[in-house]
C-alpha cells in the first residue's frame, strides 16, 4: 500500500530496549524466542532477530530504566502456564496474572533486566 504521496508507508521493523548491558539481555530474548544474536556495535548494540521478520534492538544506555515501562510485548502461547514457567526458570520473573473471562488470560512477567511483557492465550 502506497501513502496519499505516492511513498511506501513506514513499517515497523524493531521494538529497541534501553538496558545497561545489551550482550547478555539479547541473548536471554534470543534463547526465550529461538531467535538469532548479530552484534551490531560492540558494547553499544546488539540485535536480535526472531520469526516473522521482527527484530528487537538492545541498545545501551547509562542508566537503568526507573518504574514501569510504557511500552511491552505480549507474546502469544499455546500454553502460557509451560511458556511463563519455562521463562521464569531461564531468569525471568512473575510479576502477576490476569483473565479476561475463562478462556483467556495473561502472565505478567519482567526479563533479568527489568523489563516487563506478558505471555498470553488460552490456560
Amino acid at each position: 500500500m502506497m501513502s496519499d504521496n505516492g511513498t511506501p508507508p513506514l513499517q515497523v521493523s524493531m521494538v529497541t530496549f534501553d538496558c545497561t548491558d545489551p550482550q547478555p539481555l539479547a541473548a536471554w530474548w534470543a534463547d526465550a524466542l529461538d531467535g538469532q544474536v548479530t552484534v551490531a556495535a560492540t558494547g553499544e548494540f546488539v540485535l536480535v532477530s526472531v520469526a516473522a521478520g521482527l527484530r528487537l534492538g538492545f541498545q545501551k544506555v547509562p542508566d537503568p530504566t526507573a518504574g514501569k515501562n510504557r511500552l511491552h510485548l505480549d507474546l502469544h502461547s499455546q500454553d502460557r502456564e509451560r511458556d511463563a514457567a519455562r521463562l521464569v526458570a531461564a531468569g525471568a520473573t512473575e510479576m502477576g496474572r490476569y483473565a479476561a473471562g475463562p478462556d483467556f488470560g495473561w502472565i505478567v512477567l519482567a526479563d533479568p533486566d527489568g523489563n516487563v511483557f506478558c505471555v498470553a492465550g488460552a490456560p
